[in-house]
């Protein structure tokens, strides 16, 4: 995998996010609906910049690669994703730490950085696995997962806890290589984002 990739689509770009790019994910980093179910809340700036910190040096040590998504039909930075949990002897990898702003949840931006996200995965890095997991409250992700062809695998109880202290159970979906011809053909190919 290349660890400072950029993914790019007709809807978003996928880019490596920097430490620089604290300005323009404030605004909707700070929106306090967006970490209501999350692990780990950003409810400041000096959280904020922990977390491009911390991204960051995932990078350089190749256990993650953190973008920074920038929506091309609105022209706005619009949030953060990355690969993570990155396991290539075994050919796996997880797709997490999502966030975008939620005025651009439901528009179509988070199937276009999904469908990047797993062609790259597959089609480039010839992964067997990619992983997907959220909190059991989380119903908008769940919909989410499912809406791209995601198989539910099962429940983690108490698998986690989150930065109020709250103990969460984590719901744990998947997509296999042999699975994305049928993903990408049945949930993908009707959006004009797609291309090859």
């Amino acid at each position: 995998m290349d660890f400072n990739i950029t993914l790019e689509n007709k809807r978003v770009r996928l880019q490596p996010l920097q430490l620089a790019d604290f300005e323009a994910l404030k605004p909707i980093a700070l929106l306090p609906e967006l970490w209501k179910v999350a692990l780990n809340a950003i409810d400041d700036g000096a959280a904020l910049q922990g977390y491009l910190e911390k991204a960051v040096q995932d990078r350089q040590r190749q256990a993650a690669i953190p973008f920074l998504v920038f929506d091309k039909q609105k022209r706005c930075v619009a949030g953060s994703t990355r690969f993570m949990a990155i396991d290539l002897p075994n050919k796996r990898v997880e797709i997490g730490s999502t966030w975008i702003h939620p005025s651009l949840q439901g528009t179509g931006l988070n199937k276009a950085m999904k469908y990047a996200m797993l062609q790259y995965a597959f089609e480039t890095a010839g992964l067997n696995r990619v992983e997907l997991k959220t909190d059991e409250r989380n119903q908008l992700s769940q919909n989410a997962m499912r809406s791209i062809g995601a198989q539910y695998e099962g429940t983690l109880r108490q698998h986690a806890i989150t930065s109020s202290g709250f103990v969460r159970n984590t719901m744990y979906f998947s997509i296999l290589a042999a699975e994305w011809p049928d993903v990408k053909r049945r949930i993908f190919a009707q959006y004009d984002f797609v291309t090859g």
